[in-house]
């Protein structure tokens, strides 16, 4: 358990939060919204930018699974067709810009992806003057803003949607426990933030240094400082692959019992499934994409191309089924930040979403809880916006 901090790993959520700092930022650049002028009644070039050429396994792994389902989405369209056009990006910054550069001088009127935040920015900040959206596959909302748009599954919605829950359920006293580093520092303000939309009370941070170390030594005041602002939720913003199995095992042992304080996650406890069997999280609580939703797209995908998807997959037919959308409406401006903005959202294999006008995105979210080793649904993802759960 106690050697994840010796490997070099990208987990998923640091596989979307690695960011580069970009001289010049999409979102600082002047996009007007009208977007491209759009044919309906032809077939409309789609430009789908992947992490292919990196001479990284996992990321033709990656860009293989996104491309999958983007093809996947575009022949579940009804009556619009999408001439889908794969340019790869080598994983990054520089590739993501050229091949933005490359689309938009081939016709392309939107661009779903890249993945990796400092690509996503390049990109966005590439095709800005060519009025072209960027649809990234994103979490990073560091990023949002201008013509890019993140459709990754952000800190600030599961913070929005555990916290509001545990609210709900008399367990509003929040602590976020989060590294020193800046996806710790992204979760911190994602849950500081969801308390105050929710009315709950934020009882503080707790950080650590990221090293098997610096958990270790910090446990004992976090412990501490649990007990001394009354907290009753105590929220996670490692995974697996970092602080999390280390912080299960030792909290208890502190005197912190997951049974009188509840234990949640902004991470996906059930990748890998081994996360599930953590004695310290039986009871805790976590968000995740709508199961039965979720679960249909990967039986659909594994009978098309003979493999699970990437968890990240369903993003990319999210991506296209919101072009599909807008471009069955028939309007010339289909994918103008009005209509891309619209409030009504999308409906998507990971449930119902929408883009917010700052580049961020809401989606619907279950709450679930870990029992015998098992995930099980507390509370149902909303299938529509304005109703509980958001």
């Amino acid at each position: 358990m106690l050697s994840a901090f010796t490997r070099v790993l990208r987990p998923l959520h640091m596989l979307l939060f690695a960011f580069a700092a970009v001289f010049l930022s999409a979102c600082e650049l002047d996009f007007g919204g009208t977007g491209p002028v759009v044919n309906t009644k032809a077939p409309i070039p789609v430009a789908l930018l992947v992490p292919f050429g990196s001479e990284q396994d996992n990321n033709d792994v990656l860009a293989t699974s996104l491309q999958n389902a983007a093809q996947l989405a575009v022949t579940d369209l009804d009556g619009i067709k999408i001439d889908l056009r794969i340019y790869p990006t080598s994983g990054t910054a520089a590739g993501a810009s050229d091949a933005a550069i490359k689309a938009a001088n081939e016709g392309a009127k939107i661009i779903l992806g890249p993945v990796f935040a400092d690509a996503a920015n390049a990109a966005g900040a590439a095709v800005a003057t060519r009025g072209l959206s960027v649809l990234s596959f994103s979490n990073n909302t560091e990023v949002a803003g201008g013509n890019v748009f993140v459709l990754g599954h952000t800190f600030e919605n599961t913070a929005n949607r555990l916290v509001s829950y545990a609210a709900s359920k008399g367990l509003g006293n929040v602590l976020v426990v989060h590294a020193k580093n800046l996806t710790g520092e992204i979760g911190r303000k994602a849950v500081q933030a969801a308390a105050q939309n929710a009315s709950a009370t934020y009882t503080g941070a707790a950080s650590y240094e990221f090293s098997q170390q610096g958990v270790i030594t910090a446990v004992r005041e976090i412990a501490q400082q649990a007990r001394d602002t009354d907290t009753n939720s105590i929220i996670f913003a490692s995974d697996t692959a970092g602080a999390l199995p280390i912080l299960a095992q030792l909290l208890p042992e502190n005197g912190i019992k997951p049974s009188e304080i509840k234990f949640m996650g902004l991470t996906r406890w059930d990748i890998p499934t081994q996360t599930l069997s953590l004695t310290g999280l039986q009871g805790g609580w976590f968000a995740l994409p709508d199961p039965s939703l979720s679960g249909s797209f990967r039986d659909r995908y594994s009978s098309a191309y003979g493999r699970a998807p990437h968890p990240l997959a369903g993003i990319a037919y999210d991506g296209i089924a919101a072009i599909g959308a807008l471009a069955s409406a028939g309007k010339s401006d289909a994918f103008s930040r009005e209509n891309l903005t619209q409030k009504s959202g999308f409906a998507g294999v990971n449930g119902v979403f929408r883009l917010l006008p700052d580049g961020t995105n809401e989606r619907a979210m279950a709450v679930v809880e870990i029992e015998n080793n098992q995930v099980k649904v507390i509370d149902p993802a909303p299938r529509t916006f304005g109703t509980a759960g958001f």
